[in-house]
């Protein structure tokens, strides 16, 4: 079982800056991708930035330039770095872990709302 806690989100002007932290405990396998997605109300889950545990980032269009994703493996943590934030970067944003070689191995944090005012 893995458990993943986000922290870092809040409220923030048009322009700005925030930082979201992903902490996974648990029993970690290698090879595993930890993802931030997004969910607005009424709206379907879509994928911000994944990152591999190799270092391969892959960004949705709307981020790319914007917002950074990074790892630390040692450590089980994940962080993306979102500047530049526009009201519509508005929504719960969700941490995930999850292995393309393991059939089940998906978890989701809690989320944490990011609300960015223009």
């Amino acid at each position: 079982q893995v458990q993943l806690v986000e922290s870092g989100g809040g409220l923030v002007q048009a322009g700005g800056s925030l930082r979201l932290s992903c902490a996974a405990s648990g029993r970690i396998f290698s090879g595993d991708v930890f993802g931030w997605y997004r969910q607005a109300p009424r709206k379907q889950r879509e994928m911000v930035a994944t990152v591999t545990s190799g270092g391969t980032t892959n960004y949705a269009d709307s981020v790319e330039g914007r917002f950074t994703i990074s790892r630390n493996n040692a450590k089980n943590t994940v962080l993306l770095e979102m500047n530049d934030l526009k009201p519509e970067d508005t929504d719960v944003y969700y941490c995930r872990e999850n292995s393309p070689y393991i059939p089940g191995y998906d978890y989701w944090g809690q989320g944490t709302q990011v609300t960015v005012s223009s």
